[in-house]
């Protein structure tokens, strides 16, 4: 009788897998190394970690395919569109398209692609790599009324769903959407949020399955596997000459491969039939095979994949796949084709023709991004790890990457399957796919498939674009806003004459219904009471030297990082000049307040402008266009109040990227420089503390009366600058200048301290480790929410939330102090428990109501009131 591959966690975490009688032969357990779930289920039927033969793989995904058929109906599946996830369900994906017929196929990507702009994008919480983006060529391809049929490999909370769902009905919204998966494991509960997400967004969401179940884990099983997972690795990295082990419990063997090494245990003393290694072995050969990919055929779904490009690639296979039986040894009776991380599908059409047309017994897996622990036990998914670099420049920078169960599998011959974005020095280098492939098969064979570059659209070359000079000159003070002209220049349309306002409830209800993004509109300024304002001037009255010494820290950091020197017109060498752009609005005080530091303390008269920037939708284009036609983007230093998750880190990165490949204008440093970063999420900072920044604590009143921004398609068209209102009629309220005024005031008394300060952090290691993000998905879970969008953290979010959002609950750190005081006073002023919370990586942490229409009540049954 087989051992099923799930034995070996099963018995030391005691994890269970309950459900369908297929589900132990469809799936096995593995542990991963990944702060947020210890377990890895293995499936045997997708190809990714586990070889397996061709038509498995694609059968199950086509025979999904028809399932959906049959439930849509032949009209409506004629008008679907078919959306799979990165990295592991790309091939899965497509082959439900395949068995649907009709349906063009789209999967997600963790990789930009120049010139394609975004159409959306979400996160996947529980992943190693986290973001995905949607750059479909055509921009129509979501925006269709027809059935999206979503594809995963398993469903296993439904978070990834919700989240997708969630963001491409705000933008795209459809009555039906189809969940398909090759394994349901959803618990109860999580089966009654879909349909209850469903049910709130107004659209059926179908599921189909080939089985379903559930994982059920004890109590304290994250840290008992990641404390496996430690003790393993730890013993399988080398140590000196030799590499040791932990001494196994009974039948256990673990591979030492932890640094690319590929060392295995022999196989046949764990009773398997894969033939052992017999005494050292000469590395394989490495040949390149050319395939004659079609011309402008499309390598995959990353930017969409139509019913005529598959009848294309229908035609071209049987000459693809002759060319590499051509090339395979003849005596290869055992062939791998491995395909690479999202490229899945072009490598398993392959790997299926040469399955029909030779003799040889095929296989097929793809590398991958996730590491995952190996060891060489019947009982265990995952019995042996290939480690090598990455090989295709990907945006998140090097690291490794994965091959799992090829080593010691008793392959004749590997075909390495890439795309030539990741055919790099890097895949042949000694360390790389190519050479540790070779250290355990006598023949590697490598096939590149051209990268697809989608074509310019129609016209796009011959279209004149908009002048720079037609772009409105920045908005100044008095005109607009209470600062004075040369402290800011807003790069913004003055929608001051437009009604915005909606109340807070109806506002929420919308942004998390889906039906309104929340930039479309504005909360109502929230009027702060007199015992509201004594708070801000006494927090301001004790903070205004720390906030001062915060400032000179950031400026004087600044200020020694951007050394580029510029020619007088007169000739000699002018002073470094900083053009600081801060984010409107809570960036704006802080950006005026460097550029007094830079005056007062050097002499400097830096410019700066308040630029737009919305989660979501990106910075805006416009002023990025005008700030490149007027200064070297090299010199700009974009800047914000403070950083919670680093949302806007991760949106500023990406929308610069993308302007740079649609405008051809680089040199812009998407780097933030902030006052404060609690969440650890850049570089520049003035410190990392999580305390009260007394101009969160007001709105408008001390931003300049100016709102927070906002994008309307009715208000903003492609050629404007996103817009904002002017409140002249809180003048008598305004304590914009008077925050300034109180920290300046603070600036020679700090300086020394300050300057010592900057010098130490510019010789520190400043490198963002991002805890504030993963603190976010830890509470997101565990309070049930499920959304980190929906968990502010940090002193200024929690204000944002309790001033603009319908908060359900505040956490406060155990023993915070007068930091805290705006925040209590808000909470019990809206109804809204403050729960202490020991051991919380910030001071405080906002929540928003996880499932919010006008009369919710939060768990603890407290009606949430304004």
């Amino acid at each position: 009788m087989n051992t099923w591959s799930g034995t070996w966690v099963a018995e030391r975490l005691g994890v269970e897998l309950a459900g369908d009688e297929r589900l132990r032969g469809m799936l096995g357990l593995a542990l991963r190394r990944n702060p947020k779930r210890a377990h890895l289920l293995v499936s045997n039927l997708l190809g990714k970690h586990v070889p397996q033969t061709p038509s498995v793989v694609y059968g199950h995904g086509v025979e999904l395919g028809r399932r959906v058929r049959e439930l849509l109906g032949d009209a409506a599946a004629a008008q679907a569109v078919v959306l799979g996830y990165a990295e592991t369900a790309t091939g899965l994906g497509h082959s439900v398209a395949d068995g649907l017929g009709t349906a063009p196929y789209l999967h997600s990507t963790r990789r930009p692609v120049a010139g394609v702009a975004t159409a959306g994008g979400f996160e996947e919480s529980h992943s190693h790599a986290t973001s995905h983006l949607l750059l479909p060529e055509d921009p129509s391809l979501l925006a269709g009324d027809g059935p999206l049929v979503l594809v995963d490999d398993e469903f296993s909370t439904g978070n990834t769903v919700l989240n997708t769902v969630r963001d491409l009905h705000a933008r795209y919204p459809r009555e039906r959407y189809v969940v398909v998966a090759l394994v349901d494991m959803r618990s109860a509960a999580d089966a009654g949020r879909l349909e209850e997400f469903a049910r709130e967004i107004g659209a059926r969401i179908d599921l189909v399955t080939v089985a379903s179940g559930t994982v059920r884990l004890p109590d304290g099983v994250l840290e008992k596997g990641q404390a496996l997972v430690a003790r393993f690795e730890t013993a399988a990295a080398p140590s000196g000459p030799s590499t040791q082990f932990p001494a196994p419990l009974e039948g256990e063997s673990v591979t030492g491969d932890s640094q690319g090494a590929g060392r295995t245990a022999d196989p046949r003393a764990r009773g398997t039939a894969r033939p052992a290694p017999t005494g050292p072995q000469s590395p394989g050969t490495v040949t390149r095979v050319g395939l004659r990919w079609p011309a402008r055929l499309p390598d995959g779904g990353r930017h969409g994949f139509t019913p005529t490009h598959r009848a294309q690639l229908d035609a071209a296979l049987p000459a693809m796949a002759d060319r590499i039986a051509a090339a395979l040894p003849e005596d290869a009776h055992r062939v791998l084709i491995l395909g690479f991380e999202e490229l899945m599908y072009a490598p398993l059409r392959l790997a299926a023709e040469l399955e029909r047309t030779t003799t040889a017994e095929v296989r097929y897996s793809t590398t991958t991004r996730s590491p995952v622990l190996a060891v060489d036990d019947p009982g265990y998914a995952i019995r042996t790890r290939l480690v090598f670099p990455a090989h295709d420049d990907p945006v998140d920078g090097p690291g490794e990457r994965y091959a799992y169960n090829v080593a010691g599998a008793g392959f004749d011959a590997v075909v390495a399957v890439v795309d030539s974005a990741a055919d790099t020095p890097a895949l042949h280098a000694p360390d790389g796919l190519l050479a540790r492939l070779a250290e355990h098969t006598p023949h590697v064979l490598l096939a590149v498939v051209p990268s697809y570059v989608p074509a310019a659209p129609a016209g796009a070359q011959d279209a004149p674009e908009r002048p720079v000079t037609m772009l409105p000159e920045p908005l100044r003070g008095p005109a607009f806003s209470s600062y004075a002209p040369e402290e800011v220049g807003w790069l913004l349309q003055d929608l001051s004459d437009v009604t915005l306002e909606a109340p807070t409830e109806e506002r929420e209800e919308a942004i998390q219904s889906g039906g309104a993004h929340y930039a479309e509109s504005l909360p109502v300024e929230y009027q702060p009471s007199e015992q509201y304002q004594q708070l801000f001037h006494n927090a301001l009255d004790a903070s205004a030297a720390r906030l001062a010494h915060a400032v000179g820290v950031v400026t004087e950091v600044v200020l020694a990082e951007r050394p580029h020197s510029r020619l007088r017109p007169s000739g000699g060498i002018s002073m470094p000049r900083p053009v600081l752009v801060s984010l409107a609005r809570a960036g704006t005080p802080v950006g005026i307040l460097m550029r007094r530091w830079a005056q007062h303390r050097h002499g400097l008269d830096l410019p700066h402008y308040a630029v737009s920037i919305v989660r979501g939708r990106g910075i805006d284009a416009n002023a990025l266009r005008w700030l490149a036609a007027h200064h070297d983007p090299r010199d700009v230093v974009f800047v914000d109040g403070w950083t919670g998750k680093g949302a806007i880190a991760r949106e500023l990165a990406q929308a610069v990227e993308e302007f740079e490949k649609v405008h051809g204008v680089s040199g812009f440093d998407p780097e933030i420089a902030v006052l404060a970063d609690p969440g650890s999420c850049v570089r520049t900072y003035g410190t990392r503390e999580d305390y009260l920044i007394p101009s969160a604590c007001l709105n408008s009143t001390v931003s300049g009366l100016i709102s927070r921004t906002v994008l309307r398609a009715d208000l903003v068209g492609p050629d404007d600058y996103h817009g904002a209102k002017y409140y002249r009629e809180l003048a008598h309220s305004d304590l914009s200048v008077a925050f300034l005024d109180a920290v300046s005031a603070r600036f020679d008394e700090v300086t020394e301290a300050a300057c010592a300060e900057a010098k130490d952090l510019l010789a520190a290691d400043r490198t963002p480790t991002w805890a504030g993000w993963a603190a976010v998905e830890r509470i997101s879970e565990e309070y049930g929410i499920h959304d980190v969008n929906l968990v502010k953290p940090g002193v200024g979010e929690t204000t944002r939330v309790l001033l603009r959002r319908v908060p359900w609950k505040v956490l406060a750190r155990a023993g915070a102090g007068s930091d805290l005081d705006h925040v209590r006073l808000l909470a019990e002023q809206r109804g809204v428990p403050v729960e202490e919370v020991p051991d919380l990586p910030y001071t405080c942490v906002g929540l928003i109501h996880p499932r919010y229409t006008r009369g919710a009540t939060g768990a603890d049954g407290t009606a949430v009131t304004r």
